[in-house]
Parts: C-alpha cells; sequence; structure tokens
C-alpha cells in the first residue's frame, strides 16, 4: 500500500522459545523515516530487530511491512519483500573479495557496487581484498553496504559502531547520516547513546522488553537526567 507505514509492529510480544523477550510493542515507522533505538543490554533491542526479520518465536501481534502481514512469512522472503538487516556479528563472507560479498547479494535498484563504494571509498581501495583482509571497521562498511545492495525499503542495523575506534565511529556515522536523506527506512540499535541520538530525529527507549519512550531525540539530549532515569545507567 503506497500510504501504509514502511514498518508497523502491532501489540507484538515475542522471544526465543516459551521465553518472552518483548512484550506488548507498538512502533510505527513511516516511509523514509529514520529511528533510533537505545537502552541498556539485554533490554530487548536486538531482539525486536531478530523479531521483524522472523529470528524469533511471535507469541502475539502483528508485523506489517508496507501494510502487507508478514509474520507467518519465512525470512527470505522478507528480504525479498524489502527487509535489509546489518547484523551485529557482521557475517561478512570471509573468502570472498569486498567485490564478490557485494556481488552476491546485489539486487537492482538504486544501490551498485558503485554507489557502495561511492559511500564507503575505503571498501573501493579494499575491493580486492578478501574479507578475513580487512579491519573491524572495514568488516562493519562492508556489512552495511552489502545489505544495502540488496536495495531494501526497510533497513535494520544492529549495533554497528560496537567495538570500533572512534575515527572509524565518526566515519560510519557521516555514512549512516546520509542514508537517512535517502528513501530507505531506517531503525538504528544502538549502545552508543550520543551517537544515536545525534543520528535521528525520534528514538525510541526500551527497557525490559517494553518501549518507555517513543519521541524526540533532541528531548533527550537536552534533559540528561531524564534519559538517564530512562536508561538507568550512564550515557556512553
Amino acid at each position: 500500500m503506497a500510504d501504509a507505514p514502511a514498518l508497523e509492529l502491532i501489540g507484538v510480544s515475542a522471544g526465543y522459545g516459551d521465553t518472552v523477550v518483548l512484550e506488548d510493542v507498538n512502533l510505527t515507522l513511516a516511509q523514509g523515516a529514520t529511528l533510533s533505538v537505545i537502552g541498556r543490554n539485554g533490554v530487548g533491542k536486538s531482539t525486536l530487530l531478530a523479531t521483524v526479520m522472523g529470528h524469533t518465536n511471535l507469541h502475539r501481534g502483528s508485523i506489517r511491512l508496507h501494510g502487507k502481514e508478514i509474520a507467518g512469512l519465512a525470512t527470505y522472503t522478507r528480504v525479498h519483500n524489502g527487509l535489509g538487516l546489518v547484523p551485529q556479528e557482521r557475517e561478512i563472507f570471509p573468502s570472498l573479495t569486498v567485490r564478490e560479498n557485494l556481488e552476491v547479494a546485489a539486487q537492482p535498484g538504486r544501490w551498485s557496487v558503485s554507489t557502495v563504494f561511492e559511500l564507503f571509498p575505503r571498501l573501493s581501495e579494499r575491493e580486492s581484498n578478501r574479507g578475513n583482509q580487512l579491519s573491524g571497521g572495514e568488516q562493519q562498511m562492508l556489512a552495511i553496504g552489502r545489505a544495502l545492495i540488496g536495495n531494501p525499503s526497510v533497513l535494520l542495523m544492529d549495533e554497528p559502531s560496537e567495538g570500533l575506534a572512534p575515527v572509524i565511529v565518526e566515519e560510519l556515522a557521516r555514512a549512516v547520516k546520509r542514508l537517512t536523506e535517502t528513501d530507505v527506512a531506517l531503525i538504528l540499535v544502538e549502545q552508543n547513546t550520543r551517537l544515536a541520538l545525534d543520528i535521528s530525529a525520534r528514538a525510541v527507549v526500551m527497557d525490559r522488553g517494553r518501549i518507555v519512550y517513543d519521541g524526540a531525540s533532541e528531548t533527550l539530549r537536552n534533559d540528561s537526567a531524564k534519559l538517564d532515569a530512562l536508561i538507568g545507567v550512564a550515557r556512553a
């Protein structure tokens, strides 16, 4: 549906086996919009993305992609319908070159090998290197590029800055900000609160599997006491 949200979760409860991690989650993401999800470790942020992708057990609720119910669909079908994921573990192919990692995931659309190289010039310089010859930052760039080259309409990013040097985090942040100016709807899960609030105008705070705040990032940036109270720990 042309006027439907890019992604919508309605009353979603999900987890692993009988264990419930997400409880009664309601979330709507407009087409082309960007949303940052923050919170302490273990509150359900990554499980939220895993549930959208179909990697968890859905106990209750509805998940809709562009107005179409996808809760009963296999993960590969969800990807075919427009979902993309940058996993926390990166999961690039170590024995393939940078170019081959991209080409194996390519689908028709705006993003191609050349446009990914434009976003990440460092990858262009390393295009003949295998995945296991890249630094951690370069692997993360490749993971993002591989997701983009599938030309998703909704992109989920799970902790892209984790374990990276500050200079690389800054480079990734610039690239992600460029993505927010495209027509791709983006959900960014980040432990780096400062980075997350800077990238997206809207933020969601999760605690114990529930959404406890959904509103302007600026409100949290300008009210450190409110932010600390919601997250319950010192900010990154």
